[in-house]
């Protein structure tokens, strides 16, 4: 598998990748979220070359994660705001700055509090099941070919769980 042909794999997870699988991605991402829009701001707040930053913002455009909007005509400017296809990012993003609060941070604790504005207070989010609501863990999933791509794809064995996978070297 070769990273400039991930966008081409039968994996969604090859094909998010080749999205938002760059550390500066994720880090314009993260800050979407924190409702930076301009391309002053990111530079600013990320330290990155004006080269990378306009390379990763147009792939990000591109790839329908982001959208340009004008807010001033004279001189000509725009901002970055999440589209439908970004917002979605929301749980992946979160799930990955709670990773790295419990597993990553120092003894000052996690830098950002997310706080659930229905009712103020700090939350942690979980995967739930659509249908019964029950939170779901690796251990709860099972993976199952799509029929129509069941060719194409290697699959460890049905109905082993993550963890048995790995220790069984699968």
């Amino acid at each position: 598998m070769r990273w400039q042909d991930l966008d081409q794999e039968p994996c969604s997870m090859a094909r998010t990748l080749a999205v938002i699988g760059d550390r500066w991605t994720l880090l314009i991402l993260r800050d979407c979220f924190l409702g930076v829009r301009r391309f002053e701001r990111f530079q600013e707040r990320l330290g990155v070359t004006r080269h990378v930053l306009s390379d990763r913002l147009r792939k990000l455009v591109a790839a329908g994660v982001l959208e340009k909007r004008a807010y001033q005509e004279r001189p000509p400017r725009e901002e970055y705001r999440l589209t439908a296809m970004g917002l979605e990012l929301h749980p992946a993003i979160i799930h990955l700055v709670q990773w790295g609060d419990r597993w990553l941070s120092d003894d000052h604790g996690a830098p950002l509090q997310h706080i659930h504005r229905g009712h103020g207070h700090r939350f942690q989010a979980q995967l739930t099941c659509a249908d019964c609501g029950e939170v779901v863990g690796p251990r709860d999933v099972t993976v199952a070919a799509n029929p129509a791509l069941a060719q194409r794809l290697e699959l460890p064995d049905e109905g082993r769980s993550p963890d048995t996978a790995w220790r069984q070297g699968g």
